[in-house]
Parts: C-alpha cells; structure tokens; sequence
C-alpha cells in the first residue's frame, strides 16, 4: 500500500493570490485588527460621499461632513481623524478633520437608535451649534436633520447633556490654540486619560510660558 502523500506546508509559487490581491487583503487586515485612528494622503475623488483619498497607492474611501466637499481639491493633502465603523455586512471610514468632531461623532454613536450616516449628518452642521441645542435643549434644531426624528433628538439631548461634562471637553478642544492642542495630545500620547489631561491643562499658571514649561507643569500635576 502505498504511503499518503505529506500535507504541503507551504503555498505553492503560482498561487491566485497575486501581488495586487495581497495589498488589498493586507488594506482590509489593518482596518479590522489594527483599526485606523488617522489617515494622511492626497485627494483622489471628492465630488460626493465617500470621498477617496489616497494613501501610498491605497484608496480609502471615507465619508466626510458634507460641508467638507466643497473645501477638498483634487491632489491637496488632507490629515482625517478617523472612526472605523464595522457592521455584519459592511465596514465604513468616517474621517473628520478635527479631534473634536471625532468626539462629537462617537458621543452621537452612544446614543440609542442614532447610527453612523445620522450621527455625521449631525456633526455636519457643527460643533459649536450642536453643543448650543445640546444645552438649551433646542429639539427643533435636531428635528430638521434628515433622518432625525423628534423622539431620536429628545434622546440626543438627554443623553449628551451628561456625557459632555457641561461640554468643557469641547470647550478646550474647540476653542484652543496650536500650542494647548499640542499639549493635550502630547499628554494623550503618554498614555494620560483625556479627562485627566484637560484637568491637568486647566490648572496651569500664567508662569508656564513656554510648551515646554507647561508640558514639565502638567506632568507634575498629573504625578509623573
């Protein structure tokens, strides 16, 4: 009786699997198990949602505000924060261009029944006036968004009324310099919760003049 053949223990050179394939399959892999909290590249296509920016040869297509497309030109480099939205049949890239409107967009997200496209089309019309109808309570604002019913914009209300801490976070992260966003990130980066580096930033002196000084200042608070 002849011997059973030895099960292969590797793939064999001419595998369907070709180079473009490769790079596509690894594209997928980093945004499933690696997510993606940033994207830097150039303008592909910008004429409607999703837009595709180009990043190293590789096309991520990323919804964005709508007001954002008038304001994309074709070959501009663009830097988006980005949210990974995985669901069972789909897997979606919102991109924002500022940390704060990351915030908003995942606070929106929390909130029962609001999904992904209602929660951008929100964020579309603004920080600053969301925040505003958050905290007078304004539901007629939220009820001319479409997909945006009155119960769904009562819930909105409630619920990120708490969940902004009386919206200081949006305060500091949408009314900041250069120089204080490159602090909270730098403490970010250090592995310092958001909220406690806010507090941190808060309670600094007049006397800290330089990021350096702060920086220094802000550890110390923070007990490092």
């Amino acid at each position: 009786m002849p011997s059973p053949s030895p099960s292969p223990t590797h793939f064999p050179i001419n595998s369907k699997i070709n180079y473009y394939d490769f790079s596509i399959l690894y594209a997928l892999y980093s945004i499933l198990y690696l997510m993606i909290g940033m994207l830097t590249g150039t303008i592909a296509k910008s004429e409607r949602n999703p837009i595709v920016l180009d990043v190293h040869g590789v096309g991520y297509a990323v919804s964005v505000p709508a007001k954002l497309l008038s304001h994309l030109t074709h070959d501009s480099k663009q830097i988006f924060h980005v949210y990974t939205h995985v669901a069972d049949d789909a897997l979606d890239l919102y991109g924002f261009p500022s940390e704060e409107e990351l915030f908003l967009f995942k606070l929106l997200l929390s909130v029962s029944g609001i999904g992904p496209r209602t929660a951008l089309a929100v964020v579309d019309h603004g920080v600053r006036e969301v925040r505003r109808a958050v905290t007078t309570s304004d539901v007629e604002f939220f009820t001319t968004i479409p997909r945006l019913g009155r119960k769904n914009a009562q819930k909105i209300i409630i619920e990120l009324k708490s969940k902004l801490g009386s919206t200081k976070e949006l305060d500091l992260t949408g009314d900041a310099d250069g120089e204080t966003k490159q602090l909270l990130e730098a403490l970010t980066g250090m592995g310092f919760a958001r909220s406690e580096a806010i507090s941190a930033i808060k309670k600094l002196d007049a006397a800290d003049k330089t990021l350096e000084q702060k920086f220094r200042h802000a550890l110390k608070l923070l007990g490092k």
